[in-house]
């Protein structure tokens, strides 16, 4: 891995439609955005297909950027939103196998300490995290989708845990 100043952090804000992904270098005291953006996977067609299109997506990416450290937010559903959790579980394991493919080490956050990290309060809303997101890397605009912002927002959490 590399020094702490030259470690580039990939946040990634999994999902079957959009997935969310940021790269920032960790650059002390202040982190600098990298790349930003998101995977569009079809809406329509067989499950394993789609899971297809996120991996080789994801790995352009992982071998156009040699990220050090892969962030997810951890697996949460609400217990009457079960599907949701599956699906995404999915999408979680083409991200952990595309880390494990380019030797990577992955990092899991809860959603609610992702939002403290950055926001101070665990039930930040997502227009919250997304102008946290603008305001930290003066950007003229809000990221958007918010899945990017969340992507980023990952990302941050690491950061911030390296900082003590």
């Amino acid at each position: 891995m590399s020094d702490k100043n030259s470690l580039r952090i990939m946040g990634i804000d999994p999902g079957i439609g959009i997935t969310g992904y940021g790269i920032i270098l960790a650059d002390f005291p202040k982190p600098k955005l990298l790349e930003a953006g998101c995977i569009k996977i079809k809406k329509t067609g067989a499950l394993d297909k789609r899971l297809k299109q996120l991996f080789d997506e994801l790995n352009i990416i992982l071998q156009n950027n040699k990220p050090d450290v892969i962030v997810v937010e951890e697996l949460y559903s609400h217990y009457s939103h079960p599907k949701t959790a599956i699906i995404m579980g999915h999408a979680r394991g083409v991200i952990y196998l595309c880390a494990a493919l380019n030797n990577l080490l992955v990092k899991s956050f809860s959603a609610n300490k992702i939002k403290i990290s950055l926001v101070g309060n665990g039930h930040a809303s997502k227009h919250q995290m997304q102008n946290m997101i603008k305001n930290r890397f003066n950007l003229t605009k809000i990221p958007d989708p918010p899945d990017v912002a969340d992507a980023l927002a990952a990302a941050l959490c690491y950061y911030n845990t390296l900082q003590y």
